[in-house]
């Protein structure tokens, strides 16, 4: 892997680079997929690639292949898209070798160590506990496993490799008698220490509960929402406004607002690659910038944007640490790290007089990335009655703007879980509107 990388950075440097950097992954997963409670097949896949990106005169070119045969053609696709590209003003220049901090718990032997059979067993231990609830079916779900290495090297010192691990949970459950009521629950991990069996058995007690919904008026209201109906919406509706590539090109409602209060007093907001077992978590972002703990909200104080090299260049500022790809074939562009939602916690429901709660939303993807409004379907939501959860909703739409709705934050729950890279408990936010 090494030999492979350093031999196309001195490629494109021989060749003419002013800057060069490689970027090398090799991975191998896992899936078993669930269909009308039985495991329908599973696969192994298997990827490895090089990607690299050539500057010349501030001009970038970029190329990628999976063919190790291909290596020098790649590297030679690179440096002449970059010599025929205009140059970029705002190119500062590729990162430079800097101090990593110590992580820990991104990877796990067992899960490198699992065989096929065991990760069939795992999808079938979901349908089990799914099962264990009467009348339930399970319609679709998937166990998944992976394990991944990368290498980035760059021609101003940066040299960062690291391996990971990653394991995953989800099934989505109907019920067979009565009225149809539907739910999900998913977990992931980068450690082998997920309880499968309870996921199937937290699906299909949600969605017999969901059993016979009741019809609301539309109003205002508390609104508490489970960490998976916080995060979908914090993700799509307010993580696109602290992007700086999205507020330099003028696409955020947070621009020129730093230092402003945006939201409730007590809600600190942090990006942070660094915690223990995250699912962002490592020693760098993917262009080999030191991963770092960035406040962007703080005490209800607006106070950072989120930057790659590229976009921290441009506006004269050092990089948070937030370059992202998809994949050895794209480069660098602003992502979320660990996005943590802090707030004092406390039994939230029996602190609600009256209210509804929500478990999961539909839609979110939808909402404006630029205002920050929102219109979402509500999934398995209940009223609450006196500090309780009382009856199922049959139908529930929610709707409002994420900056009133971080400023209306009134309480959360100690039940924080990690969805995704989101590390969030539920979430109270006052004089939402609801339409049954």
């Amino acid at each position: 892997m090494y030999e492979m990388a350093q031999k196309a950075l001195s490629l494109a440097m021989k060749n003419g680079a002013d800057e060069a950097e490689v970027y090398y992954t090799n991975s191998r997963s896992t899936s078993a997929n669930i269909r009308k409670d039985l495991v329908e097949g599973a696969k192994e896949q298997f990827s490895e690639g090089i990607g690299i990106r050539a500057i010349i005169g501030g001009a970038v070119g970029f190329a990628s292949t999976n063919m190790p045969n291909r290596l020098e053609d790649a590297v030679k696709i690179a440096v002449d898209s970059a010599r025929v590209r205009e140059s970029d003003p705002d190119w500062t220049g590729l990162p430079s070798n800097a101090k990593y901090p110590n992580i820990s718990g991104i990877f796990d032997k067992k899960i490198v160590e699992m065989e096929l059979d065991e990760c069939i067993e795992l999808a079938l231990q979901m349908i089990e506990g799914a099962r264990s609830t009467t009348d339930i079916l399970a319609t679709s779900g998937s166990f998944s496993r992976s394990y991944g290495k990368h290498l980035i090297l760059n021609s101003n010192g940066v040299e960062v490799e690291e391996e990971g691990t990653s394991t995953s949970g989800f099934i989505d459950v109907i019920t067979t008698k009565g009225e149809t009521s539907t739910a999900y629950d998913f977990a992931v991990s980068r450690n082998h220490d997920i309880d499968f069996y309870q996921i199937g058995v937290n699906a299909a007690e949600l969605a017999q509960e969901s059993q016979n919904g009741i019809s609301i008026e539309p109003h205002k209201t508390d609104v508490i929402l489970h960490p998976f109906a916080f995060s979908d919406i914090i993700e799509s509706a307010f993580a696109p406004s602290i992007d700086a590539d999205n507020m330099q090109k003028g696409r955020s409602s947070l621009i020129g607002r730093l230092g402003d209060e945006i939201a409730a007093s007590e809600l600190t907001i942090i990006d942070d690659g660094l915690i223990p077992g995250g699912i962002e978590t490592g020693i760098s972002d993917d262009e080999g910038v030191p991963s770092q703990r960035t406040p962007v909200i703080e005490n209800g104080v607006f106070k950072s944007y989120l930057y790659d090299s590229y976009t921290a260049g441009k506006d004269g500022v050092k990089s948070t640490g937030n370059a992202a790809r998809q994949s050895y074939v794209s480069t660098p562009s602003v992502g979320l790290r660990n996005f943590i939602i802090e707030y004092p916690q406390s039994d939230i429901i029996s602190g609600t007089d009256g209210g509804v709660f929500v478990n999961t939303v539909i839609g979110a993807h939808t909402a404006n990335a630029i205002s920050g409004d929102f219109s979402v379907e509500a999934r398995n939501a209940y009223t609450i009655k006196n500090g309780q959860i009382d009856k199922p909703i049959k139908s529930l739409m929610i709707s409002g703007n994420i900056f009133e709705m971080l400023a209306n934050i009134t309480g959360a729950g100690m039940d924080v879980r990690k969805v995704g890279g989101t590390v969030t408990p539920s979430i109270r936010v006052s004089d939402m509107s609801v339409i049954g």
